[in-house]
């Protein structure tokens, strides 16, 4: 009974500490759906994203926020219409780097040999709220999977290979 009640009041708090929430399906260049993302931002302006994929190659990945909410193009220009990494503070590419990172950067994550795979991580450099870091801007904002691993340094785009896989960022009602 104590874990239940525990754990009922840890929902509640983080429903009531959510100011924003967002969304995202997440398809292939041939327009299958391939997943889902799902953001919220909390009262301290930390925004947390959950995103969850299936059907995808594995291995491991390179994940960003871009700077356009638009996803569309096929074969070797997929996702070109994403444009490149959100970055509104002019920032250099790259968790690992000095200069950086892009506001878009994000963690590596593994998608198995089953084809699933799902990355959880938080940041303090977009907004779901109005800003000037905010994913919703006059062209809002996408996320892209690419082919292979960022390797978190390298200018302009960490060396992750193709887009295979995007998302449209939505306000949630």
């Amino acid at each position: 009974a104590v874990a239940a009640t525990l754990a009922s009041c840890s929902s509640t708090q983080i429903a009531t500490n959510r100011v924003a929430s967002a969304s995202a399906t997440i398809v292939s260049s041939s327009g299958d759906e391939r997943g889902s993302a799902d953001l919220w931002q909390d009262r301290d302006n930390v925004v947390h994203v959950d995103v969850q994929v299936t059907g995808m190659p594995p291995g491991s990945h390179g994940i960003h926020f871009h700077a356009v909410g638009v996803c569309e193009g096929t074969g070797s220009s997929a996702f070109a219409s994403a444009g490149a990494h959100y970055n509104p503070l002019g920032r250099q590419h790259g968790l690992d780097n000095s200069a950086g990172p892009h506001a878009g950067d994000a963690p590596n994550f593994t998608v198995a040999a089953d084809g699933t795979g799902r990355v959880t991580f938080t940041t303090d450099r977009i907004s779901l709220t109005d800003g000037s870091t905010s994913l919703f801007d006059s062209d809002g904002s996408a996320i892209v999977i690419h082919a292979a691993a960022d390797d978190q340094i390298s200018q302009p785009a960490g060396n992750a290979g193709a887009r295979i896989a995007c998302g449209v960022v939505r306000r949630s009602p």
